[in-house]
């Protein structure tokens, strides 16, 4: 159409363009791939100041993704958003257990949300794993109570759940109480599942072009 930019390389090129032009604050070059990728999907320039990434957050994603680690997600809609096809290339699968059969009697009994029944109880999958929260503040709660024994600590916590009922204390707790922990997360009540999946994905394709 006329006026309109219809080649994809080009509107990539120019949204990247524009972005930068809105940036405030100094990024490493590895920092920038997920910054600019989440304004990108959020289409929210403002989401820069809240964006908070762990010294060691980057870091602990691509070794843990270089040694095949897995990606858990809070819900399937993450889960849909990875890419699969490069994480395959290096060994991983993405993951989620809403569906384990075993999840909604397990939920009722303890009197918790589902996603946090599912993750306790496959609770031995987050060791070593890349852990992403989209979705459900309480998936967020249960990982950085099951992130305290060593035995079920993930590499990488990116936790960044939306909306108004414990999504910003969640990541409060996250980012304030729980530095001991790497983690990516976007404080306040903006979030959400494409915004978990695009910093996922740039620690892959990050992962996928880096010499090993």
């Amino acid at each position: 159409m006329k006026g309109f930019i219809t080649d994809p390389l080009e509107i990539e090129r120019e949204s990247m363009r524009i972005i930068h032009g809105y940036l405030q604050q100094d990024w490493t070059e590895q920092e920038l791939k997920i910054v600019e990728r989440c304004i990108h999907t959020s289409g929210d320039p403002t989401l820069e100041s809240v964006i908070r990434i762990h010294p060691q957050g980057i870091e602990a994603g691509l070794k843990a993704l270089q040694q095949g680690a897995s990606v858990i997600t809070d819900v399937e809609m993450v889960r849909a958003g990875i890419a699969k096809k490069q994480l395959t290339q290096l060994g991983g699968v993405a993951e989620c257990f809403l569906s384990d059969p075993r999840v909604a009697d397990q939920a009722a009994e303890w009197g918790i949300t589902r996603s946090m029944a599912a993750l306790r109880l496959n609770k031995e999958r987050l060791k070593g794993a890349i852990v992403a929260i989209g979705n459900a503040p309480t998936a967020l709660l249960e990982v950085l109570e099951l992130a305290q024994d060593p035995e079920t600590r993930p590499a990488l916590v990116v936790g960044i759940p939306v909306g108004f009922v414990g999504a910003r204390e969640s990541k409060d707790l996250l980012w304030n109480e729980h530095q001991e922990l790497p983690s990516i997360t976007i404080l306040g009540n903006r979030g959400g599942s494409p915004l978990a999946a695009t910093c996922v994905n740039a620690l892959i394709y990050l992962a996928v072009n880096r010499e090993i």
